[in-house]
């Protein structure tokens, strides 16, 4: 009878990507037939840069009914393996522990009076996350070639290069971080053995990687103060851009003008923008946004009935009774801010919480002021995507708790995300800036923005993880 790593070594496959999240989902129809939607960003990007012959598999989970019902029937994209995780399975792992532990550690969400509490409950939920990452780690065992490279994404999967390590000693792990990584302290609010699997896990890896220095210093430090240190694995920091090729291209297509022209008639003649585009994620900081722009009002009056802040909120985990909470206060504050300053022609917030990438793209190109507030943010590309399409030139205000706070900086108006006070006078800034300095700083902005396309970022962490490990 073969061995596990016998078995798995008949892969084909030379370059691998897991993820929770694939390049395609199904949808079942009326009919019964299945329809596929294939999705964008920056994995898909880097995948095709490698070329069709690369001999390249992406391995994600069925995430929805449609998703389980093409794997059942045997339906499928060439290059991707979707794996049939039951959905009460991958609830507690995704919802449980992954979006409601994990991303709360990383993004310092915690209300610590009442939580976390690591109970019976969190228990059985971790067991499901730990089933979740090992149906990953054995499938790539399978489908990886000989000396194969493997790179895992985020932390839906920290287990997974560990586990896949014991598999598959042969192969070349990388794990890359999507989120901001927790400093010493508030990673020590999880259980001991928890905080020691996840480290271990981490550390199966050849490579980690992560979006700013920032980030791979508090995994670093983490790993110096509970796991003796990172060992044999490197760290290294991979920062990502902006597709501008893609975005210049897509933001002049013909929805994209109607929805500006839409937009342009919601606005009214003359006024100014102020616009925010986000998931209603807790980490993003709308609410204060909006505070920040109804104090504009009161310090400024003259901007009323002559400003809009457009806000585009899209839903974002809305099986998370805390998300749809978050969400229903976006929108009580900004019915606040209507009554207390609209009239009759003039509406002060334009809310909207139904996705729409080409409208969110129409508005990028009309901002006179792009808000990019997070309480922590790995990255966020909003806030390197809006000066690429900007038509006019566009003002940002740039938490400086967002990643792209350390490639922008220099060009952006920064600001602490929770005082609402230093906001406004931000946004004020924003709104009188030179129109000659604005365009200036839209075009240093795009050009750092787009130094690190997404093809780059993935071929970048490729060949580093190819690269002989130092004896």
């Amino acid at each position: 009878m073969a061995t596990t790593h016998e078995t798995a070594a008949r892969g084909t496959a030379q370059v691998l990507v897991a993820s929770n999240r694939g390049p395609v989902s199904y949808e079942v129809r009326e009919d019964g037939s299945l329809h596929a939607k294939r999705g964008g960003g920056g994995l898909v990007s880097g995948l095709s840069a490698i070329g069709p012959d690369a001999g390249a598999l992406w391995v994600c989970s069925a995430l929805t009914d449609g998703d389980r019902e093409a794997v059942a029937r045997g339906v499928g994209e060439e290059g991707v393996r979707m794996l049939p995780v039951p959905a009460d399975v991958h609830a507690d792992a995704y919802n449980g522990i992954a979006n409601s532990v994990l991303w709360f550690v990383h993004h310092l969400l915690y209300q610590t009076p009442l939580e976390p509490v690591f109970d019976a409950e969190f228990r059985r939920q971790w067991a499901a996350y730990e089933t979740y990452n090992r149906a990953f780690a054995q499938a790539l065992a399978q489908e990886a070639a000989q000396g194969a490279a493997v790179l895992v994404q985020d932390y839906h999967l920290c287990l997974v290069p560990g586990m896949l390590r014991e598999l598959r000693p042969d192969l070349r792990i990388g794990h890359f971080s999507h989120t901001p990584w927790a400093p010493v302290d508030y990673f020590g609010l999880l259980p001991d053995d928890i905080r020691e699997q996840l480290l271990t896990g981490m550390l199966g890896a050849d490579r980690l990687g992560f979006l700013t220095r920032r980030w791979a210093d508090a995994f670093s430090a983490c790993c110096t103060e509970y796991a003796g240190g990172p060992g044999k694995t490197r760290v290294g920091v991979h920062g990502l851009g902006a597709d501008g090729e893609f975005l210049r291209e897509r933001s002049h297509r013909p929805d994209v003008d109607e929805r500006m022209a839409a937009l342009r008639a919601e606005i009214g003649e003359g006024r100014r923008t102020i616009v925010r585009v986000d998931r209603t994620e807790l980490s993003k900081n709308i609410v204060r946004g909006l505070l920040a722009y109804r104090q504009l009002l009161d310090d400024h009056p003259e901007w009323r009935e002559r400003v809009v802040h457009v806000a585009f909120a899209y839903p974002s985990r809305q099986d998370l009774a805390v998300y749809r909470d978050y969400m229903a206060e976006v929108q009580r504050v900004t019915q606040e801010i209507n009554s207390a300053y609209g009239t009759p022609g003039w509406t002060p917030v334009l809310l909207n919480l139904k996705d729409d990438f080409a409208r969110s793209l129409a508005a990028y190109r009309l901002a006179d002021v792009a808000l990019v507030n997070p309480i922590r943010d790995g990255m966020n590309l909003v806030a390197k995507e809006v000066p690429v399409v900007s038509d006019e030139g566009c003002a940002l205000v740039l938490s400086r708790e967002a990643g792209a706070y350390w490639e922008l900086r220099d060009d952006a108006i920064v600001v602490n995300p929770y005082d609402v006070l230093e906001t406004a006078r931000a946004l004020h800034e924003g709104l009188t800036m030179d129109q000659r300095e604005r365009a200036a700083r839209t075009e240093r902005l795009s050009a750092a923005a787009t130094a690190l396309p997404p093809a780059r970022w993935f071929l970048d962490q490729l060949n580093a993880l190819r690269e002989p490990q130092p004896s």
